[in-house]
């Protein structure tokens, strides 16, 4: 419910006109100082006492409403019995109730029909489930015989079993053991005459094995001494040319550069000059550390033998750049299984210009890159790769560096000769340290990695001390690693060749012990026989048992399977008996009930008129006091305004009050007229035109002071008795009609 909001009561403070002398004035003030303190306190408790009021006051307000919405509920409730009632009263007639009745009588029948029928299955289930048990008792019964027939069978089986087993166990051990020991015998005299053999095959390895690496010492002199074999020489008019291209890259320099270098024809003439050595015909892998050594050393002494020509500083090589080369050839060209060339010229990916760049930025370093077609050749257009050995990888190295020097014209611009004979820069990149480092690919082509080395990425560490004989070097590092490990073999088979001699002896003593394990065992064999022999006739006696226990086992469980189904029969019957007993009770209750509304139709309709009377009045009553409750909180929030309003009048009191006694002590000081400036103070505090006294004294409307709440309404007894008749008319708005009783 909507509360009523009370108008505020203005509260009125008079004043009067100072008529007394200002010894009067201060007594007359001092009097009445101790009087405002205690009235201000008073104030404030009357506001506390009439707001718990109006707390109070609301409380029963919302209970008394909760009791109109329960009331009203009950009177709907109420007249929707006696809309019933009415119906039934109406249909009641004597044609009616003997319908109702015999209906009752007929559903009874039909009740009792279905009572007899679920006695009559439950009788069935019960014979039918004795039957079941008697049926599971014999078929475990025989089911446990024939368990104990197979337990006896299996035990004699088993001791029979042992028997045999013990006897071939023992026997067969002792044989097994001889045969042992006389194949170990007979093993261990072959592997010692084998083992011998690989001695003296290791042996001659060793002997192979330094035989190589004194020739390899031979062809290492041989190549100090003839350091200049299968190096390239630059003739005065190509270094002249390559030096125009380089500064200033003209038409008419390039055709004067490729005139001096000679093209694929000289190139052609400088494969025809490579001395290819026998003691090289070795295979080897390219990218093991000391072959992709020995290739960078040599590409780089290739490179130099030019830069040294033109007045360049020199390439170098390290461990760090090849590690760095090989990385990134199976990064990006073999594990993303890019053929820079492809299988056949017109297929070819070219350089992996991503993967260039992005391994620069990994190894913080300048990179560039040359490729050669390396161990590949091309035959009618198809690429076939030759063997690694180390002639055809140094060859392959020696053609790569021709190539690109002499034969790089036209379409390619000389971008390979550029990246190796600039000075400071490779395609206008910074390179002012340039190391090189030398990898094979999967595909058989060889990649000439340039790095531009700084400090931080220290791919000039492990430098390699440059020459002209790393063939020969090459060569003696294999041959070295040969001959160490033909030595270590040679060790190992020695001392297999020793154990295989203990083992030897060993075997031979096993062959003496097993026979004699053969000889005692053959005493023992009659006594076993005998024990098998028994064990046999109590297996035919178990399993005649087994046989004839299993035989019932099968027949009872037939038995068992016929009971349990016709158990399964009558119990889906009862279940269909049972559901048809319950729905004719459930309609035989309703008929009752029917009937019974028909039979006391008369009755039935007294008593919903009663109950209706009784919740129309219960509800009327729960108005009522909805309605009181209502009045009470309206006085109650009239009773709190009011105290608020006085409140606050007399905190206006004492701030005039002590506005004035702040006027007298001045007044008094400086010894001027009381009354005259009491009036003037008065004039100017608020420009209101009143003069002002302590005391409370009548006054008329004009003398008022202003009120600090919004209301400028006064409530009267009028305003408090419309607040009650607004609470009588709202408080009845859940009543509905009164129905018609007379129906």
């Amino acid at each position: 419910m909507d509360k009523k909001k009370i108008v505020r009561l203005t509260a009125l403070v008079g004043v009067a006109t100072v008529t007394g002398v200002v010894g009067k004035v201060n007594t007359t003030y001092a009097d009445t100082k101790p009087s405002s303190a205690t009235t201000n306190q008073a104030a404030s408790d009357s506001v506390k006492r009439t707001q718990a009021a109006v707390n109070d006051a609301e409380s029963n307000v919302n209970s008394a409403q909760d009791s109109v919405i329960s009331a009203s509920a009950n009177v709907s409730q109420a007249s929707t019995a006696l809309d019933s009632a009415f119906t039934n009263k109406a249909q009641a007639t004597s044609a009616n109730i003997d319908i109702a009745n015999s209906a009752v009588a007929s559903q009874a029948a039909e009740v009792s029909a279905a009572s007899q029928a679920v006695s009559d299955r439950s009788a069935v289930v019960s014979a039918a489930s004795v039957a079941k048990d008697s049926a599971q008792a014999q078929a475990n019964s025989a089911s446990a015989s024939a368990a104990s027939a197979f337990s006896n069978m299996a035990s004699a089986s088993n001791v029979m079993s042992a028997a045999k087993a013990a006897l071939t166990s023992d026997q067969a051990t002792a044989d097994r053991n001889l045969a042992s020991a006389t194949s170990a015998v007979s093993t261990a005299s072959a592997a010692v005459s084998s083992q011998a053999a690989k001695v003296a095959t290791d042996q001659a390895a060793v002997d192979s094995a330094q035989a190589a690496v004194n020739e390899a010492k031979a062809a290492l002199s041989e190549a100090e001494a003839n350091q200049d074999v299968n190096m390239i020489s630059f003739s005065t008019a190509y270094i002249n040319a390559l030096k125009a291209y380089i500064k200033n890259p003209t038409a008419e320099n390039d055709a004067a550069l490729e005139k001096a270098a000679g093209g694929a024809d000289y190139v052609t003439e400088l494969q025809k000059q490579f001395k290819f050595y026998d003691k090289l015909n070795v295979k080897v892998d390219p990218n093991s550390s000391e072959i992709q050594a020995a290739l960078a050393i040599y590409a780089t002494n290739l490179i130099n033998r030019l830069r040294n020509q033109e007045g360049l500083t020199a390439f170098s090589t390290s461990a760090n750049a090849n590690t760095a080369a090989l990385a990134f050839i199976q990064k990006y060209y073999n594990d993303a299984n890019w053929n820079i060339f492809g299988a056949t010229l017109g297929e070819g990916k070219g350089h992996n210009t991503v993967g260039l760049t992005n391994y620069a930025n990994e190894i913080n370093a300048n990179m560039g890159e040359d490729v050669g077609s390396g161990l590949t050749t091309w035959v009618h257009g198809k690429a076939t790769t030759a063997t690694t050995t180390l002639n055809n990888l140094f060859f392959a190295v020696y053609s790569d560096i021709a190539t690109m020097l002499f034969n790089d014209g036209g379409a390619n611009q000389w971008s390979h000769v550029k990246s190796l004979a600039e000075n400071g820069k490779i395609s206008d990149v910074n390179f002012n340290n340039v190391y090189v480092g030398v990898a094979v690919d999967k595909y058989g082509y060889i990649h000439y990695e340039l790095f531009n080395a700084t400090n931080e990425n220290k791919l000039a560490e492990n430098a390699y001390k440059l020459n002209g004989v790393t063939e020969g070097k090459a060569l003696l590092v294999s041959a070295q690693d040969r001959l160490a490990k033909a030595k270590e073999t040679l060790a190992t088979s020695q001392a297999s060749l020793q154990s295989l001699q203990n083992k030897l002896s060993q075997a031979q003593d096993a062959v003496v012990a097993a026979q004699n394990q053969v000889d005692a065992l053959k005493g023992d064999g009659t006594s076993a026989q005998a024990a098998i022999k028994a064990a046999q006739a109590q297996l035919n006696s178990a399993q005649a048992a087994y046989q004839a226990a299993m035989a019932e086992a099968n027949q009872k469980q037939a038995a068992l399977a016929s009971a349990d189904n016709e158990l399964i029969k009558a119990q889906a019957a009862l279940t269909s008996a049972e559901e048809t007993l319950t729905a004719a009770k459930k309609k035989l209750v309703a008929l009752q009930n029917r009937a019974t509304e028909l039979t006391n139709a008369s009755q039935l309709l007294a008593d919903a008129k009663l109950a209706y009377n009784r919740a129309i009045a219960q509800l009327e009553v729960a108005t009522s006091n909805l309605e009181a409750a209502q009045v009470v909180l309206a006085k109650a929030e009239a009773q709190h305004a009011l105290a608020q309003d006085a409140a606050q009048q007399a905190a206006n009191r004492a701030a005039i009050a002590q506005q004035v006694d702040q006027q007298i002590k001045a007044i008094t000081k400086q010894g001027v007229n009381v009354a005259t400036e009491i009036k003037t103070t008065a004039a100017v505090a608020g420009s209101r035109a009143v003069t002002t006294t302590v005391a409370v004294a009548n006054a008329t409307d004009s003398q008022r002071l202003p009120q600090t709440g919004n209301d400028t309404q006064e409530v009267s007894a009028i305003a408090l008795a419309g607040l009650g008749m607004f609470g009588a008319t709202a408080g009845l708005y859940g009543l509905k009609k009164r129905k018609e009783l007379t129906k």
